[in-house]
């Protein structure tokens, strides 16, 4: 049974009025929206239909492309696979209202397009599922209310928790914590359990997913699967780079899963082929190696082309039948099960406050390079990059550096998550601005972490090859070629050390600061200064 949740019609006073409500209930039928990020074939949108009185409608807007600058490929993404979606729809015999981003009439926003077609159909009422950001939400329900229609809210499944779960489950505790809700989302779905314990006798297996490769590298990693732009994707693309010329990213290695189909065979190629070295190398990174051992399904299971219980019970059967190993296993359901349906959660419980926090009053622009690349920083330029190419990087890249160097310049959160936003494939707000404000940056204060991510050039070095190629030394904080990295981790723990101070796990960091020197502090305080002169 799913939760709905009805806004009922306004009231009108008058004759004109009275005629327009009437207007309205011509049409027996429903207006059933689906968004860029509802492609499912098993929407409970679709379960509650009536093929032959409901309209679906669909709608391509240049809005959601410029709202934030989109990665062109993040636009091919969405409006392929909506084209694809729509095709199905027609032929499991849906009647589909799709507009189109180059219809010389489009207005270019959701709403006044949602507005038109309400006006055109006079539905009964709206059926949405809900949204995927808090924005997209209020538009809706605005403009439904200004037309005097009925809007019905639909619960979506396809997440483990409820929004209204979550919300019951946070309410009351002083902090929420990631690994306490994933530990009763295993207990309460049976995932990973071997009778009321764990599979294995822990929860986390995070110790053993940290290591780095070897000297030599990685050697050869199994490719991934590829998706070659059908006819479908060919003209999306064509489109974009029209419509959209100036926003960031390349559409030459767009190879992207745009149909379920495609995204169940993405999921199988990576079970096979490399979930089994996932775990231990998921936090390494290697110079020219974009992908390594990760999924790349975060984007199919965001535009739900792929359920996200699809790929849980593929991993699971992987341990269970000795293909993969524990560790590699819990550390890919953790992904979904944990962290995907904790960054939901604290979404909508937080919103839109959450969009305002800058615990740290971070206040630098976002650096220059972010958009090009251009930058002597090694890693920096190997991430961001790989970035403008695929529209992609994979957790580590994300978190512990273009993530890491916002935090330490001392970014404007906000900015830093406008970009996360507009640049990645994967990206939809729900997901994005908690892992970027929440865990990336600190603004919220502990709220949803319990630390800031903070790391010195050294971590960098650690698990990657990109310090051996840089002009910049890890292990310096000071002078010309000591790592902005470095240099900025202890600018940013003395900026903030009374802060800090009330977080219990940068103690031992806190620590490490009170052993440098009246002369060290200020050798890096000059040179930081002159990095962020530099770069903001």
């Amino acid at each position: 049974m799913f939760l709905i949740v009805t806004k009922p019609r306004g009231s009108f006073c008058g004759a004109a009025a009275a005629r327009q409500a009437s207007a309205y209930s011509v049409h027996s039928g429903d207006l059933c929206v689906i968004l860029g990020d509802q492609l499912s074939r098993r929407s409970p949108l679709l379960e509650r239909a009536d093929r032959a009185a409901d309209v679906i409608w669909m709608a391509e807007v240049s809005e959601e492309s410029t709202h934030v600058p989109s990665h062109k490929a993040r636009t091919a993404l969405f409006l392929s696979a909506m084209r694809h979606h729509a095709e199905w729809l027609r032929a499991a015999g849906w009647t589909v209202d799709y507009r189109r981003l180059d219809d010389p009439s489009n207005r270019g926003a959701l709403g006044e397009e949602l507005r038109e077609a309400i006006r055109r159909h006079r539905p009964r009422r709206v059926l949405v599922l809900e949204a995927g950001e808090w924005r997209v939400e209020r538009r809706i329900e605005s403009v439904c209310r200004e037309e005097n229609i009925e809007l019905m809210w639909l619960e979506d499944p396809h997440f483990y928790a409820s929004r209204e779960d979550f919300r019951r489950d946070a309410r009351g505790r002083r902090q929420l914590r990631m690994e306490f809700f994933y530990r009763e989302m295993r207990r309460r779905h049976g995932v990973l359990m071997e009778g009321n314990r764990p599979a294995g006798g822990q929860w986390n297996f995070d110790a053993e997913n940290r290591e780095a490769f070897p000297a030599r590298g990685p050697g050869a990693v199994p490719a991934p699967r590829r998706f070659p732009p059908d006819a479908v994707t060919a003209e999306v693309l064509k489109l974009v780079e029209r419509y959209f010329p100036q926003n960031p990213g390349s559409l030459r290695h767009f190879d992207w899963p745009v149909t379920p189909e495609q995204a169940s065979e993405a999921l199988g190629d990576f079970i096979e082929d490399r979930l089994p070295l996932f775990g231990r190398f998921q936090d390494a990174m290697w110079t020219g190696e974009p992908l390594l051992y990760h999924s790349r399904l975060s984007a199919a299971m965001n535009l739900k082309l792929l359920e996200a219980r699809e790929a849980v019970a593929a991993a699971e059967r992987a341990w269970r039948s000795g293909h993969a190993p524990l560790a590699a296993t819990e550390g890919f359901i953790r992904q979904i099960l944990g962290w995907r349906e904790y960054v939901r959660g604290v979404y909508w419980l937080w919103m839109p406050d959450y969009l305002q926090w800058n615990h740290l009053e971070a206040d630098n622009p976002l650096p220059r390079f972010y958009w090009t690349g251009q930058t002597e920083m090694r890693c920096l330029r190997e991430a961001i990059t790989q970035t403008l190419e695929l529209g992609y990087a994979h957790h580590i890249q994300r978190l512990m550096v273009t993530g890491l160097f916002a935090l330490l310049a001392g970014v404007e959160p906000r900015q830093i998550h406008e970009w996360y936003l507009a640049i990645y494939v994967d990206a939809v707000e729900w997901v994005e601005l908690p892992n970027v404000l929440g865990m990336s940056q600190f603004a919220d204060g502990g709220r949803m972490a319990s630390k800031p991510y903070a790391a010195s050039g050294k971590y960098i070095a650690r698990m990657s090859n990109y310090c051996r190629h840089c002009r910049f030394d890890p292990a310096k904080a000071a002078g010309e070629k000591a790592c902005p990295f470095t240099t900025l981790y202890w600018e940013f723990l003395m900026r903030n050390e009374s802060r800090l101070k009330r977080v219990p796990r940068m103690e031992m960091q806190l620590r490490n600061l009170v052993r440098l020197g009246p002369d060290e502090k200020r050798a890096i305080r000059a040179r930081a200064e002159t990095i962020l002169g530099e770069v903001c």
